[in-house]
């Protein structure tokens, strides 16, 4: 009698991903034991455990998960056969160096491709993924959403998960009303990703098992709008894939996981902000496009910032808060508010002296980080943090960047105007035009 030998697994991931290729491809295959997950990137996942009511009848008891940082240590531990990387907005170098740690620990590397990690819809799907953290994702959805619903369509959004919390109770999340935040006990981080679509009047799916949230989704949308997050690609097969550029990072198009998988693999390339940097940038982007990708169309956008009171932010010192996770792993080291900033005449304060606890520790971790404040907001101990360091810096007004409008959330002492962005109506008219042709 043959004996079929069950490969050990550990997945390496931060709570995305991970979780994703677990649900789809490994939880009800014999083949393979998941031993552990490891966890990086968000800030109080590495030691959450994975329960039995998401892990399924081959886990009865659940998974654990470590930090990355034991990643060589759980290989020899429990003699893993294979690690799958599962996470995103990685440089290709930092790929590589994490796969050699993997194999010098005696475990094979791997990584799932598109074919065993995509779920099929019923319905429609149009994808916005991006290249890099921050390139303009966002916007572009609620652009996308806007037309369809001008054409009488249902539009249903469906977000690249976040789930920090109790992994049971977020399996499945519905968002249409701001009541819906509170419900779930949303991180300032996924505010800014479900605010806007509620402030549009979208209804915005996420959670943790997506063959469950599809279903769901499904008996609501005339099309599904994935949402992505990072520069991950989309857990449903997309019928039309829009992938979102930054010029800024010209040439992260090519050198980002799996960024680069998103330009190879898309049908529209939105070239973002390009009224805000050099042409030369501008082109280097085209150019690598066309090399790697010619059948792709290319769209120029602009992305529209704008303050209620252009008139109050002149002249004034002025403190400017950021998305997190552009800010910190994508890369960037200033966002909307900046622009804003600069755009009506405002005098930035630089937040640095002021920094404290882990806000201060991201600063560390991430150097590219300028005069504009992260909204980090993981955990409300780390809320209360950014309160204190914006409370204490010397200005007459802040401008916040983020989508999860912090003065809902925070005690200020001081004037504070909310940032927003939009793609312009030019690029949102070409955008129009190819939509038409999907219909």
């Amino acid at each position: 009698m043959n004996v079929i030998k069950k490969y050990n697994i550990l997945i390496a991931g931060a709570r995305g991903r991970d979780l994703q290729n677990f649900i789809v491809y490994f939880r009800d295959n014999p083949l393979y034991n998941v031993v552990c997950f490891t966890a990086t990137q968000i800030p109080g996942i590495e030691n959450q455990f994975v329960p039995k009511e998401i892990t399924g009848k081959l886990y009865p008891r659940g998974i654990p998960t470590y930090p990355e940082s034991q990643l060589q240590e759980l290989i020899k531990k429990h003699n893993i056969d294979y690690v799958y990387l599962s996470y995103s907005d990685l440089s290709h170098q930092y790929v590589m160096e994490f796969a050699s740690k993997v194999l010098a620990a005696g475990a094979n590397f791997a990584l799932l491709g598109t074919r065993d990690t995509y779920i099929q819809s019923k319905k429609p799907v149009i994808s916005v993924t991006a290249v890099r953290t921050g390139s303009g994702k966002s916007q572009t959805t609620r652009a996308i959403a806007e037309i369809f619903k001008k054409q009488g369509k249902k539009v249903v959004g469906i977000r690249h998960p976040m789930p920090y919390g109790d992994l049971v109770q977020q399996e499945v999340q519905r968002f249409e009303t701001t009541a819906d935040l509170k419900k779930n006990k949303c991180t300032i981080e996924e505010e800014e990703e479900y605010q806007p679509w509620i402030d549009h009047g979208f209804v915005i799916y996420a959670g943790v098992d997506y063959q469950k949230i599809i279903k769901q989704a499904e008996k609501e949308a005339d099309v599904i709008l994935w949402d992505g997050g990072n520069n991950d690609w989309s857990f449903y097969k997309p019928d039309l894939n829009i992938v979102v550029a930054d010029p800024h990072r010209a040439g992260h198009e090519l050198t980002y996981y799996p960024g680069f998988v998103n330009i190879l693999m898309a049908d529209i390339v939105i070239i973002n902000k390009v009224d805000s940097v050099s042409k030369e940038n501008v082109q280097k982007v085209q150019a690598n496009i066309k090399k790697y990708n010619p059948q792709a169309k290319i769209i120029l956008a602009k992305s529209d910032v704008f303050v209620e009171d252009p008139k109050v932010v002149k002249n004034k010192r002025v403190l400017v808060v950021g998305d997190g996770p552009t800010l910190s792993h994508g890369g960037m080291s200033f966002g909307a508010a900046t622009l804003a900033a600069q755009k009506y005449g405002g005098k930035i304060v630089d937040v640095k002296p002021f920094v404290i606890g882990s806000i201060k520790q991201t600063y560390q971790k991430y150097p590219q980080l300028g005069k504009e404040l992260p909204a980090m907001g993981y955990s409300s101990k780390q809320l209360k943090e950014v309160e204190q360091i914006i409370n204490k810096v010397p200005c007459d007004l802040i401008l916040d960047g983020s989508p999860a409008h912090l003065k809902k959330h925070l005690k200020l002492k001081k004037p504070i105007m909310d940032v927003t962005y939009e793609l312009d109506q030019k690029s949102v008219k070409v955008l129009e035009k190819l939509l038409k042709k999907f219909l």
